[in-house]
């Protein structure tokens, strides 16, 4: 593989010689960081996806993130620049319904290996009341498009669509998460059979640590004193229904929806009924809803990280100390025993 691109360069130069155009090979070599180095390239569309490839990749693959730290993902608009640059990977690691964009220019791409996470695990809906678990069997199948309408109307759950009215957010369960690092493990064993037992050791070693993950948040969310949080965003639909927490959103599933007053009113009763001690907002997101809500309500504010992406403000500095400091905010938020 590699000297067929060292051929195919060469030509480029020579080429770009025999034309008078000296530029072209200096440009070539801008682009090596982004894709076509020598190593397993792949394009990741957001952190958690990154975060996939380079723990399974380990040394063998260069991964580069669309989108930059700090950067909303659902926001994110591609560069000429970036779009040049899925053209030159070996792979692209997305998930679909979350970034049209990504979307969009992934489709367009002539890159060979396209890796889709929402096909490697089971997407559901979590309409306004995400987490409840009246979204389960045929009563989820019925109120499908009822339920969606609804959402959309009252909590601006403006990515319900591109989804397909599925939510997005599976990183956030570490069981679906691992489920999607077995599936870029096997994609990564046929795009790159020359390192395929490396990437079968590593995808192991990571759906172990996510195994271990998931038992310290089923004994440590099992004796709560309420089951109820509330969170500015509507991320953490997965990880409710796992632990058989219920997740009451200020907005929807855009982080930058407003609350209607309506609203607002009914999370103060909410929170006063169920218990509910603390608002939680992210990192990436303004924290003024969270705040507002929280002192009319006289409650508390915390964050819960969405882990759409590591910045300096983030509990952590990876997938799993993040995931942590996520545990004990909700454990203290929710009085566990």
């Amino acid at each position: 593989m590699n000297v067929r691109r060292r051929h195919i360069s060469g030509i480029a130069v020579t080429a770009a010689a025999a034309l008078g155009l000296g530029t072209l090979s200096a440009c070539s070599g801008d682009s090596a960081a982004a894709g076509n180095t020598d190593k397993f390239d792949v394009v990741a569309s957001f952190y958690p996806m990154a975060f996939l490839a380079e723990r399974i990749g380990g040394d063998h693959v260069n991964v580069s993130s669309l989108t930059e730290p700090g950067q909303e993902p659902h926001d994110l608009e591609l560069s000429t620049k970036q779009r040049a640059q899925l053209e030159e990977t070996d792979a692209a690691l997305f998930l679909k319904g979350l970034q049209p964009a990504v979307d969009e220019a992934i489709g367009q791409s002539g890159v060979k290996t396209k890796i889709d996470a929402a096909t490697l695990t089971s997407l559901e809906e979590h309409g306004a009341e995400a987490g409840g678990h009246d979204h389960e069997g045929e009563h989820a199948h019925e109120e499908e498009h009822a339920g969606e309408e609804h959402a959309e109307e009252e909590h601006g759950h403006d990515h319900s669509h591109e989804a397909g009215g599925k939510d997005p957010h599976i990183w956030l369960d570490p069981v679906k998460y691992a489920e999607v690092a077995e599936g870029v493990g096997k994609a990564f064993e046929k795009a790159d059979p020359d390192h395929a037992a490396d990437y079968k050791k590593n995808t192991e070693a990571l759906v172990k640590k996510l195994g271990e993950l998931n038992t310290k948040f089923e004994t440590g969310l099992k004796d709560t004193d309420t089951k109820v949080f509330i969170t500015t965003h509507a991320a953490f639909g997965y990880l409710a229904e796992r632990y058989g927490l219920t997740e009451e959103a200020i907005s929807g599933l855009s982080p930058e929806s407003e609350p209607s007053a309506a609203r607002v009113k009914e999370l103060e009763k909410m929170a006063k009924a169920d218990g509910v001690s603390t608002i939680f907002y992210e990192t990436l997101v303004s924290d003024k809803t969270a705040k507002t809500v929280a002192k009319d309500a006289n409650l508390k504010t915390d964050v819960l990280d969405p882990l759409e992406g590591i910045t300096d403000k983030s509990r952590g500095d990876d997938y799993f100390q993040v995931m942590e400091a996520n545990l004990k905010a909700l454990q203290t938020a929710l009085g566990a025993k």
